[in-house]
């Protein structure tokens, strides 16, 4: 009864139908009475059976009996040093380095290092999802996925860092996070020697070398060597923004773009330009404008001698000349555009939405460059200078 009681503990917890005992104490869950009276013991009986090795404390022999086991571990991976009861797991093990998948997937031929991913992979193409979250429904195909989403309803991180006390939904994340503090990289790239904290970063960075792409997109075909660079993707298609600004409700599709898009509601500009003084609020935007100055031209085509200062000029030119790339049309006028943002401009327009006005005169724009180059009617600066009779000039093209 008790080895049960501790192998039932170790299972993923699905619902409550499937578990309905449930600990007064910690709250965990148990699919018979039997194995719920075992548990109360950690919190009832004293923890009289103490391992002779590390003084660990527990309060049954069984318990006790398990942990010993890792003191007597005998196979040793000689690339981290992580040990192993049976050599059989060791051999399992290895595969994290060298990078060996023995399991193929006869549908689509991807490989696995494991069975048990090749299981979980074997129900994209089937769509079996027999797990089903008892709060909101979602279903998964992994019990472990179940577990960790249910985390979200409950708010539970049982994973706690010893070193900053920060806490983790799942165990795996954990790990990952105390190699930050511990330096340890221990998945090592046998082609180019970088190192890695986890072994997903040096799965994906193996593609780098190799030229695989396993994400393609199922609208436009294109390919990723990332699942979530694919997610990302995808929402131009489907038009999906969910990060959100709490102060302006622009939403964009990116987390890191909505982070850069702060900064526009804040007043500092810390990055100064060393050739007009101008300053800016990111290093991104100081660099684009150092181009001007330069006359630097980064992007180049990859089909002529073409270079462009920016890489929208870029997209526009490939588009344009040689149809390279995804053209956005409007579903009013069918006219084409090369940018998501001039497409949106252009059915703002349609639509009659002027966002922009003029704190002077109150005029209206659909677009942001529209109103900063109306202000300047508003303002006595002149920027702009004949080269020849030396008079200055509001715009460019009054010289």
């Amino acid at each position: 009864m008790e080895a049960a009681a501790v192998n039932d503990m170790s299972d993923p917890q699905h619902n409550e139908k499937s578990k309905p005992h449930k600990c007064t104490v910690c709250d965990r869950r148990f699919t018979t009475k039997g194995y719920l009276s075992v548990h109360i013991r950690i919190h009832t009986e004293p923890k009289s059976y103490s391992c002779p090795h590390c003084e660990k404390c527990y309060n049954n022999s069984e318990s006790l009996r398990i942990h010993i086991n890792i003191h007597s571990m005998k196979h040793k991976c000689s690339e981290c040093g992580k040990c192993f009861h049976y050599n059989s797991a060791l051999t399992t093990h290895r595969r994290t380095h060298s990078g060996e998948k023995p399991f193929e997937c006869s549908v689509c031929e991807k490989r696995f290092a494991y069975g048990g991913h090749l299981t979980v992979h074997s129900r994209i193409h089937s769509g079996e999802k027999p797990f089903e979250c008892s709060v909101c429904s979602k279903r998964f195909a992994h019990d472990g996925h179940l577990t960790v989403h249910s985390r979200i309803h409950s708010g539970e991180k049982p994973f706690e860092c010893s070193v900053c006390s920060k806490r983790f939904a799942h165990g795996g994340h954990l790990t990952a996070h105390s190699r930050i503090h511990s330096g340890e990289k221990p998945y090592k790239c046998s082609q180019c020697g970088k190192c890695f904290r986890h072994s997903t970063g040096l799965t994906v960075h193996r593609r780098i070398h190799s030229g695989e792409k396993p994400f393609e997109c199922s609208v436009c075909s294109k390919r990723f060597a990332h699942g979530g660079h694919l997610t990302v993707h995808s929402r131009i298609h489907s038009g999906e923004k969910p990060y959100k600004c709490q102060v302006c409700h622009k939403a964009f599709s990116e987390s890191n773009k909505l982070t850069c898009h702060m900064i526009v509601h804040g007043n500092r500009r810390p990055y100064y330009c060393p050739y007009c003084g101008k300053l800016f609020k990111t290093a991104s935007n100081l660099k684009r404008h150092s181009y001007v100055h330069t006359g630097a031209k980064p992007f180049s085509c990859r089909h002529c001698s073409e270079c462009f200062r920016y890489r929208i000029t870029l997209k526009s030119h490939l588009l344009t000349t040689h149809n390279e790339g995804t053209w956005f049309m409007c579903n009013i006028c069918q006219k084409k555009f090369t940018s998501k943002r001039e497409l949106t401009i252009h059915t703002q327009r349609h639509e009659g939405v002027k966002r922009y006005v003029c704190d002077e005169c109150q005029k209206c724009f659909c677009a942001s460059y529209e109103l900063r180059q109306h202000q300047v009617m508003h303002s006595d600066v002149k920027k702009f200078c004949c080269g020849f009779c030396g008079k200055d000039f509001k715009r460019p093209q009054h010289v």
